[in-house]
């Protein structure tokens, strides 16, 4: 028979649909995406136990008691093994593409019922569907749609739509024949008939099939997570491909509490829809002798009264807690401002390493990273189209030939990170005799016949079959077996502890010659080819998308000893903490993120601080001086590699935060006056770390056009002028308490003058708005204070002395701020600003505006270039 090029046609149909129908599968994964991320949001948006508690009232309303204690421990435990949002992510998943199936299948099965042509015309349809191997529908969903949700959708809906189908076609085509007769006779009409006699007793049966859409929806997931759809499918995917047990146990409980929960659930919700259901329950609730409460289900106003109040409270948690932004956790100069970048790695280890390195330090230049493991076709084909910025991992000129000869017109080569590598069969240094690819010859027998390989698709795997093999005439003699990186290291691993002969396919650099003691069996003809180089691949356009990561990866270097030590530390961080390993390498390292990501115009430190790493929790109140210290701070603490967050609190609120230890440190405490009240109330629980600036004065102000007006005593009588009112700041300032009990007595000015309390911006609105119309005004002022370089002002004398002496500006931070920070406690201590300083400090704020007033304090340092070795020296 000759050969049916049946592959090679349908590789055609498939090239001529991404050529001419690009815009209908753009728009679908633009729908799709939408969907997935509005249910996304919903899902995953609340407090967890709060949002299991919705989960346990819809199994109390569907099933009772017994189950709703289940449901909401079930939820619980996923939530305490740290996989929610992975969990959520899955459902959500399941959700959508269950009901984009479900919405198809039903109509689709009604009309089979109805129609015998149509029937017979989809069942080989569905049996196509239903029968074909799953992850070939990923081959198509990834080239149309890339790597992602979309893809995982479009496989779930195919996979699971038959079953939907079906049962809904046998349903209705069980109703008794006689009943549909009775109906017409009695002159109902046939969608009548549809809609009143048969789908009402055919419901049973279609509740059953869409019971098992979402079960093979829910079973997708593993298969999804191989095309980057995210969810608890990329954590199984990522426990199998690295023969990580216990994930992989964690993930399984995780998807097996969520098949049963979904299973009981529509299966129970075949009563609440289905008149015999509800008959059905009736009976059954009515007959139990024992335990009635345990059969009690609340009706559905009640049910629907607690998923809303959960809800609302859930939803009004999370806005609570959304201010806590990611740029907030940006490090040492905010170049990325919140840019995302998308990597993605193929689970090997120099790939794993150097895509969490790069991970931490975009993360650390503020930019927003996502990170998806993928097998190197998908992988490719992600950053061809897009979906993927860039990968580490790329290995030319051999390994991965195929992937670039394919898709290279559509990536960029950022240039190589390290070489030249080496591929080579591996066995024990305890195999005696076998040194040499040519010593592997009539010795089959020793090893099973069998040499351990990895992914198939892997290039090193096509050089062995086709070339290695062939040149050392090892054909027939030996099998490769293709398996994965992770499961070809467990066979090494298991062989040697059994002191067994194996033969394995690695690669240096590799850990695993540190781990064990290993034999390269050498290559005399070469079959191998040269070492290559690991070289950084990104998509076509990414260097105008982010030319300052492009720039970056293109002088990105690692020696041997870095790239072992670093790979070592991932190895003892662990499965899932990838990135604290990285963290833990880089504080052994120094100095490294700045060498490799160097900071535009030379901002930044040269040095992480010794306790690099930790977050820094900061509070300020919306003081000038308060916002200039505390986003100089901000950009400091970052050179030196901490992590910060930073909250705008009333002093009230900002000063119990502190003492209950929630957060870390103020830099605006005016002591001994303004900030009395707080100290004398919360200063046991507080430590005073010195003052940065002083003495400060606080005093009334006017404008210079005001004339006659000088002094506090030359107020009295002239409050007519000033329409009888100071204009103040917040009520909880101490220099609002001041002024009302002392500085009016003192000068007899009550009753004469009312003191509206405000806020510090809405008090310097009504100064400019009074100064553009010259206006005589006269406000709360301090020193020092921009406003004083804007406008013509007068500071009123005190002759008396009511203000009290000047104060200082004091740094107070939390009790045992000392011990969680030392290193930034000794800086704290020695903090100073002079005047000038702070003044050109806080100019420099107002300029840039709100919002930006990190970008703002990190041109002032750029202006001061060496303000952050006096400010935050690190020894050496």
């Amino acid at each position: 028979m000759p050969r049916l090029s049946f592959g090679a046609w349908v590789e055609d149909a498939v090239d001529w649909l991404q050529s001419n129908l690009t815009w209908i599968f753009d728009a679908i994964k633009t729908v799709l995406g939408g969907m997935y991320d509005g249910v996304n949001a919903v899902l995953g948006g609340g407090e967890p136990l709060l949002m299991a508690g919705i989960f346990a009232v819809i199994a109390f309303w569907l099933r009772g008691v017994v189950p709703a204690v289940l449901t909401f421990a079930g939820f619980a435990l996923i939530d305490s093994l740290a996989l929610w949002d992975e969990a959520m992510a899955t459902l959500s998943l399941v959700v959508v593409a269950a009901v984009i199936t479900i919405v198809i299948a039903v109509p689709t099965g009604i009309w089979a019922a109805r129609n015998n042509r149509v029937s017979a015309a989809l069942r080989p349809v569905l049996d196509v569907m239903q029968t074909m191997p799953a992850f070939v529908y990923l081959i198509p969903g990834v080239m149309f749609f890339g790597v992602g949700v979309t893809p995982g959708v479009i496989a779930t809906i195919v996979f699971a739509m038959p079953p939907g189908v079906r049962m809904t076609e046998l349903g209705i085509r069980q109703v008794d024949g006689e009943l549909v007769e009775a109906a017409a006779a009695f002159g109902t009409t046939p969608k009548h008939t549809l809609t009143r006699v048969q789908l009402p007793l055919a419901l049973p049966t279609i509740m059953a099939g869409i019971n098992q859409v979402i079960m093979l929806a829910l079973s997708m997931v593993v298969i999804g997570g191989m095309a980057g759809a995210g969810g608890l499918g990329e954590k199984v995917y990522a426990a199998i491909t690295q023969l990580q047990v216990g994930l992989a146990a964690e993930s399984g409980i995780a998807v097996v509490i969520l098949a049963m929960y979904l299973d009981r659930m529509t299966g129970a919700l075949n009563e609440r829809v289905s008149p015999l259901g509800r008959r059905a329950a009736a009976k059954a609730a009515a007959g139990a002798r024992r335990l009635k409460f345990t059969h009690y289900k609340p009706g559905t106003a009640v049910a629907m009264a607690g998923v809303v109040v959960l809800a609302l409270v859930a939803g009004g948690l999370n806005i609570a807690g959304s201010g806590d932004s990611k740029a907030d956790e940006a490090g040492s100069a905010d170049v990325g401002q919140g840019q995302k970048i998308n990597m993605g790695y193929i689970p090997w280890d120099e790939g794993i390493a150097s895509t969490f390195l790069w991970k931490e330090i975009l993360e650390q230049r503020g930019y927003e990273t996502g990170v998806t493991q993928l097998d190197a076709g998908p992988l490719y084909s992600g950053v061809a189209r897009g979906d993927i910025d860039f990968q580490t991992d790329a290995w030319l000129p051999t390994t991965h030939k195929d992937y670039w000869d394919k898709y290279s017109d559509r990536l960029e080569d950022l240039g190589s990170w390290y070489g030249p590598t080496s591929l080579e069969l591996t066995v024990p240094s305890y195999v005696e005799g076998i040194d040499s690819l040519e010593d592997l010859k009539g010795q089959g027998k020793k090893f099973d016949g069998k040499i351990i390989g990895i992914e198939a698709s892997a290039g090193m795997m096509g050089t062995l079959n086709e070339k290695v093999l062939k040149e050392y005439g090892l054909e027939g003699e030996y099998e490769v077996v293709s398996s994965s990186t992770s499961s070809m290291l467990a066979e090494l691993n298991a062989s040697i502890k059994k002191k067994e002969p194996v033969v394995v396919t690695l690669w240096s650099p590799h850990w695993a010659y540190g781990k064990h003691d290993l034999k390269k069996l050498e290559d005399p003809k070469g079959a191998w080819g040269k070492g290559e180089e690991v070289h950084t691949v990104a998509h076509k356009g990414f260097a105008k998308k982010a030319p300052a990561v492009a720039g970056w990866l293109k002088d990105f270097e690692l020696t041997e000893k870095q790239l072992t030590s670093l790979e070592n530390e991932i190895q003892n961080a662990g499965q899932g903490q990838e990135q604290d390993g990285v963290r833990t390498w880089l504080k052994k390292n120094p100095g490294l993120v700045d060498k490799l990501a160097p900071v535009p115009g030379g901002a930044g430190g040269t040095q992480q601080g010794k306790d690099a790493g930790k977050t820094v929790n900061m509070g300020y109140f919306p003081w000038d001086e308060a916002i200039a210290s505390t986003y100089l701070w901000q950009n400091l603490l970052e050179d030196r590699g901490y992590r910060t967050t930073v909250k705008q609190l009333d002093p009230g609120p900002l000063y119990t935060g502190l003492a209950q230890g929630q957060l870390d440190v103020q830099f605006d405490a005016w002591l001994p006056t303004t900030h009395k009240d707080y100290w004398d109330k919360y200063g046991d629980r507080l430590e005073d770390l010195g003052s940065w600036y002083g003495p400060t004065s606080l005093e009334l102000t006017v404008p210079s056009y005001v004339k006659g007006i000088d002094s506090l005593e030359d107020l009295k009588g002239q409050g007519e002028k000033f329409d009888g009112k100071i204009i103040g700041i917040e009520s909880s300032a101490g220099m609002m308490g001041t002024l009302n009990e002392k500085v009016l007595k003192e000068y007899g000015l009550e009753g004469e003058y009312e003191v509206v309390s405000s806020s510090t911006s809405s008090m310097l609105a009504e100064l400019n708005r009074s100064i553009k119309k010259k206006e005589p005004v006269v406000v709360t002022l301090w020193s020092p204070h921009w406003a004083y370089g804007k406008h013509d002002l007068k500071k009123l004398e005190d002759p008396k002395g009511a203000w009290g002496k000047g104060e200082q500006i004091h740094t107070v931070a939390k009790k045992g701020f000392a011990e969680d920070f030392p290193e930034l406690t000794g800086w704290l201590k020695d903090f100073e600003l002079s005047e000038a300083q702070l003044a050109s400090l806080e100019v420099e704020l107002q300029k840039g505006g709100a919002g930006k007033e990190k970008e703002s304090a990190r041109r002032w340092m750029d202006a001061n270039p060496d303000v952050v070795e006096k400010l935050t020296p690190v020894g050496s």
